[in-house]
């Protein structure tokens, strides 16, 4: 008796545990549809935390649920999309607070996230060079010419498009040929002076031009200084003589101090020996790395240089003339590519006629012999009206119009490069099998594959007035006929239109490109003879069926400029370039800038040419 109650009360015991489990994950349900049914709620009401507080939530009580993961996944994308654009806005406009916590946000959500970390590193260095754009500004407002752009070569090298480092770099390379540094070099170098000297040793020039500058003057051992020479200047600059000198007598000077001077032949070893280097790398953005270099080696003769199309940057070793000449050749390559949109309308118009009209009467009666048990020779023998059968064709009246006028219409907007081609393919591509029999008996099939359809290729060529040159081809082409070889194969008749045109449009102006017309025109009839033929009866004894089938394919195109060239500032596109053998700037008379190599001004003691702003306006 015992035994047999314990198995009712073990059974029960069991059906209320999953009784219990069944109502647990009941609930569990229910509070989890709450939780999101909520998170939905406070979404649509823009709280984003707490909507996805909620859908965690439910993602707690209900693990299993795709839904909710899902959910979750897409609110916090689009969220993550939502900040980095935020993000990049603020950047842009040096709202660097606002940007900076746009980007932790995403951080906070997607902690892994590059573009987030890349973001708050461009922060970083944002703020950096605006540092060293305020140095220059204080620089540039004391005078020192030279510390300003070292500045702001420092923030270009790093950002080669900082709009207002470019505008102040701008701003004092064009005043550089006003400015004056006062220092005890500048000061002698513009002192005036007078000599006639004819076939005098160049030492005793020296002496002379030493004794009225306060100049001192080194020679190389190598520089001969009997070596005589001839010179007449009348209320000339001490720099000008010493320029004369330098050229006519193959020589080269380095600057030592601040009343100094080293004279040295002017030969390739001594340059070697003489001439300060500098080493620099320009991270291009834009340009292609060896274009670069083959520029820089074409101009400046430039033979140590280090081109890496990998990481695209050029690293050039020469002299500081050379290296300024590179700065500008650079920044006039380094200029991001024209742009163009291209919006393309193609219009497919099917004009299709179709009337059929009159009476399809019986083209055919076959006669037979009516069946039987078993047919002999004799029942062929006796055929007669009675055993006979005949079969009639069927009679059709046809009295049909249809018309048809179909628009096929693709609008593709196409981004284009300068001088890049694109393509746009509308249609299918169909297989071609190709059979191969060997001399063995050996075969083999390969597989090629047509398109077939609209095919559109588009090359534009951007012109800095704003115009465009577009060259364009236009290809229709569809499947006519299939083929069927002999071994089976299947082989694809296509029929093809195609245009070809180059044209130069405005910016905003259209083109329309049209003409491809396929015009089919087919008749039928189907009459009985020689009644078919009576005037006006003859519909009666026969049908007729006009078939008119015309396509006309019409293109037209409007490009858009979203990006051109701007053409150079003339400080860019025209400068000094020095001689075949030395880069070294040429004086401009008084007031000019001092050869290079020349001490930075002190601070506080260089002028503005009068009217200079410290900053330019607007870049405070």
């Amino acid at each position: 008796m015992n035994k047999g109650n314990s198995r009712p009360v073990g059974s029960a015991g069991w059906r209320h545990r999953c009784l219990a489990v069944a109502t647990a994950l009941m609930l569990a349900g229910c509070a989890a549809q709450n939780a999101y049914r909520e998170s939905q709620t406070l979404l649509a009401e823009g709280k984003v935390d707490a909507g996805l507080a909620k859908i965690q939530e439910a993602m707690v009580l209900d693990p299993a649920s795709l839904e909710y993961r899902l959910a979750y996944e897409r609110v916090v994308d689009g969220e993550v999309i939502a900040n980095l654009a935020k993000a990049d806005r603020a950047l842009g406009q040096a709202r660097y607070e606002e940007a900076e916590a746009a980007y932790r946000r995403v951080l906070a959500l997607r902690p892994g996230n590059e573009a987030a970390r890349s973001g708050l590193r461009l922060i970083e260095t944002a703020r950096r060079q605006e540092l060293l754009y305020k140095e220059a500004e204080l620089a540039w407002g004391r005078g020192d010419v030279e510390g300003a752009l070292a500045r702001l070569r420092a923030i270009l090298a790093a950002n080669a498009t900082h709009e207002r480092a470019l505008a102040l770099q701008r701003v004092i390379e064009e005043n550089a040929t006003k400015a004056t540094r006062e220092s005890a070099l500048a000061a002698a170098y513009r002192r005036l002076i007078t000599i006639e000297f004819r076939d005098t040793p160049l030492k005793t020039v020296f002496e002379v031009i030493s004794r009225t500058s306060g100049l001192n003057f080194v020679f190389d051992k190598d520089v001969r200084a009997e070596q005589r020479t001839t010179i007449f200047l009348r209320n000339s600059t001490i720099e000008s003589a010493i320029n004369m000198l330098l050229l006519t007598n193959q020589l080269e000077q380095r600057v030592l101090d601040g009343n100094s001077i080293l004279i040295y032949p002017n030969t390739p070893a001594k340059q070697k020996e003489y001439q300060a280097l500098v080493v620099k790398t320009y991270y291009l953005a834009n340009a292609d790395a060896k274009t670069i270099g083959t520029t820089l080696k074409t101009i400046l003769k430039t033979r140590d240089i280090v081109v890496d199309e990998k990481l695209n940057l050029v690293m050039i070793r020469d002299s500081p003339e050379a290296v300024r000449l590179a700065d500008k050749m650079v920044a006039l390559q380094d200029i991001p590519e024209p742009e163009v949109m291209l919006e393309v309308e193609i219009i497919e118009v099917t004009r299709e006629r179709i009337q059929a009209l009159g009476i399809n009467w019986p083209d055919s009666m076959a006669l037979r012999p009516l069946p039987v048990d078993t047919l002999t020779l004799n029942n062929l023998l006796n055929l007669n009206t009675s055993s006979i059968g005949v079969n009639v064709g069927p009679t059709l009246i046809r009295a049909n119009q249809l018309d048809t006028d179909a628009n096929l219409l693709a609008n593709p907007r196409i981004r284009a490069r300068n001088r890049e081609k694109a393509k746009v393919l509308i249609g299918d591509r169909v297989p071609n099998i190709t059979s191969t029999i060997t001399s063995t008996g050996f075969s083999s099939e390969s597989i090629t594959y047509i398109d077939v359809g609209l095919k559109l290729d588009i090359e534009p060529t951007i012109y800095v007035d704003n115009e465009v040159a577009i060259k364009v081809t236009l290809e229709v082409s569809n499947i006519v006929n299939t083929v069927t070889t002999k071994s089976g194969t299947q082989a694809y008749q296509i029929g093809t239109r195609t245009a070809t045109s180059v044209m130069r449009l405005r910016n905003g102006e259209g083109a329309v490109l049209a003409g491809l017309i396929q015009d089919e025109d087919r008749r039928e009839a189907n009459k009985v003879p020689f009644l078919g033929e009576v005037p006006i009866l003859g519909r009666l004894f026969g049908s007729h069926r006009d078939d008119g089938k015309k396509t006309e394919i019409v293109m037209s195109i409007t490009p858009r400029i979203i990006r051109n060239i701007q053409r150079a500032e003339l400080y860019l596109s025209e400068f000094e370039g020095g001689t075949e053998t030395s880069f070294r700037r040429q004086p401009e008379g008084v007031g000019a800038i001092p050869m290079s190599g020349a001490p930075p001004a002190a601070p506080g003691t260089a002028t503005r040419p009068p009217g200079t702003p410290a900053v330019p306006p607007g870049l405070g």
